[in-house]
């Protein structure tokens, strides 16, 4: 696979789906033969991924997927890297491709209007607009929509709880605009509002992934850099690479100078989770980087130092000293 020309794409679909198992040992064997990696998640209420290979590749296993699935389309949106971005590829079968936790929603039969990215800025700049970010805390902290509300929530599965304390509020605001990452989550929380009786409710169609491509920077709204789900860690206007690493330990975001805290401790604890961890976990994490200097001394490889997430943290290290 050629490091320089990986086609990444974020893809989804709510339908009924049966017949998983037979479904998520095609797609296995289909892309460990053409070497495509990544992780796709299979419901009876649809699907939910990310797959990354070679841009030909892709292209005919986007193909292949609809076929197996027998649906004519997926809500699919590509991007490109120099990371590969994974180092293996899964298909899990799960209760919901993204766990919420409300049985009574279909977002099939009933979800929030789109409005399109080059629409995006001009509707959330009404002065009757509640904009709501339905993504979670360690993606929210490093970017989001000016004047978007954070519920500050460590999974999807807490949002219900957030809407309803906040229900009053919610109400009392003419429309209501979400957005997510790749809308996926939008499709889900709009659906669940609508269920409750909040009628004027939109989301962010392709969510933040289709804004960056869409929007230049000096036009943008958004601040920051985008958390993605996969080793890149965060992306940019224009889809481009970010500067974003993440910590071993606890998998949060974090940046250049985060690794600057004296919590930090390469391979084992940061800013965020130093006091989280015990000392067991810190005893098994420090063995972990030792073992990686020791075979990196010795011209070796841990399988640490293949992951993209550890290469970039050294990229980054030697960019800095470069600009310094």
């Amino acid at each position: 696979m050629n490091s320089k020309s990986i086609k990444f794409a974020a893809l989804y679909k709510f339908f009924n789906l049966d017949k998983l198992n037979l479904r998520r040992d095609k797609i296995l064997q289909y892309c460990n033969e053409k070497k495509i990696l990544g992780t796709i998640l299979l419901a009876n209420e649809g699907i939910n991924g990310t797959i990354a290979g070679e841009n030909s590749d892709v292209d005919k296993a986007i193909i292949f997927l609809k076929k197996i699935l027998e649906t004519d389309s997926l809500e699919v949106k590509y991007s490109f890297s120099s990371s590969v971005g994974f180092y293996r590829m899964k298909v899990k079968i799960k209760n919901e491709i993204v766990t919420m936790g409300e049985k009574q929603i279909s977002p099939p039969n009933l979800t929030g209007t789109y409005v399109e990215a080059e629409e995006w800025n001009n509707f959330i700049s009404q002065e009757d607009v509640l904009l709501i970010d339905a993504r979670n805390m360690y993606e929210t902290s490093i970017g989001k929509f000016k004047n978007s509300i954070d519920p500050s929530t460590s999974s999807f599965r807490e949002f219900p709880e957030w809407v309803h304390k906040n229900l009053k509020k919610i109400k009392n605001s003419p429309k209501i605009a979400m957005y997510c990452t790749g809308g996926i989550r939008c499709e889900k929380a709009s659906s669940y509002l609508l269920g409750l009786g909040i009628s004027e409710v939109f989301q962010l169609k392709g969510g933040i992934l289709k804004y960056l491509e869409s929007i230049p920077k000096k036009e943008s709204m958004w601040n920051g850099e985008c958390f993605v789900f996969d080793q890149r860690v965060s992306i940019q206007h224009g889809l481009l690479e970010g500067n974003y690493t993440q910590c071993y330990a606890c998998k949060n975001p974090i940046s250049f100078e985060d690794t600057k805290s004296k919590h930090y401790k390469k391979g084992v604890s940061c800013h965020i989770c130093h006091d989280k961890k015990n000392i067991f976990d810190k005893s098994r994490y420090e063995e972990r980087q030792n073992q990686i200097e020791i075979n990196s001394r010795r011209g070796k490889n841990h399988i640490g130092q293949n992951t993209e997430s550890y290469k970039k943290t050294i990229r980054l290290q030697k960019k800095h000293l470069k600009n310094t």
